[in-house]
């Protein structure tokens, strides 16, 4: 087995190296109508290469308008990174159209996405060719956001409130960012552990505390209560 990248062994700050990878389609229903049309929403992905912290996007389509704009949502919440890591494509030749488009974004290297790349002074660099074992890291944490999607929506058809703004995707990034990295001590009665969210907010995160909805029937609860189930 070869030696991990540098980038992944070396103290740094947190973004400061990062992943980038794209997650979907997942589809929201139109609360303004009844019976409207499905909307394709997809989730962009970012995680720290050093710290493993995760940072989660939600983005309409698949050009390079949508992904510039979540890479300026994401330097303004979190920090400008310098280096940024992502698949080039190649290995994505028989998946669906959706990822075929965003595999030509890459491989064509469009001139607005690199042009504002090279204002912001970010680096981009991709993974080698037919090798998904080196983006091993952030597909772990797509398998862990889709696993934890599914066991709260299921089969449902959420709105853009419900299932992506301020509650199921920002629950799942609070979960996936309370993930045990290492204890903090050798204590055996020491029962704390750092996690990828020490080095976003220096504590854990916390949720508010709320009645146990485990033992009720889902089909008895409603929407909000499903999601914070």
């Amino acid at each position: 087995m070869g030696d991990l990248p540098k980038e992944r062994i070396t103290p740094d700050e947190v973004f400061n190296s990062t992943g980038i990878y794209l997650c979907g389609p997942f589809f929201i229903k139109n609360k303004y109508q009844r019976k409207g049309p499905e909307i394709k929403v997809y989730v962009c992905i970012f995680i720290c290469l050093v710290t493993k912290a995760i940072h989660l996007e939600i983005i309409s389509d698949l050009t390079s308008q949508a992904l510039i704009a979540a890479l300026k949502r994401f330097i303004s919440r979190r920090v400008k990174c310098h280096k940024i890591f992502s698949d080039n494509g190649t290995n994505m030749l028989g998946a669906n159209r959706e990822i075929k488009t965003w595999s030509k974004l890459v491989r064509d290297r469009e001139e607005s996405l690199f042009a504002f790349f090279a204002e912001e002074g970010i680096e981009w660099s991709f993974i080698p060719p037919r090798s998904p074992n080196w983006g091993d890291l952030w597909e772990a944490n797509i398998k862990s956001l889709k696993y934890h999607f599914k066991r709260v929506a299921g089969n449902s058809k959420l709105s853009y409130e419900e299932l992506l703004r301020e509650t199921l995707i920002t629950h799942t990034e609070a979960i996936l960012n309370s993930r045990p990295l290492t204890p903090l001590s050798s204590d055996v009665d020491d029962l704390e552990v750092l996690t990828p969210a020490h080095f976003l907010i220096g504590r854990p995160i916390t949720a508010i505390v709320e009645p146990s909805l485990l033992q009720c029937e889902s089909n008895r609860l409603n929407v909000w209560q499903r999601i914070t189930k």
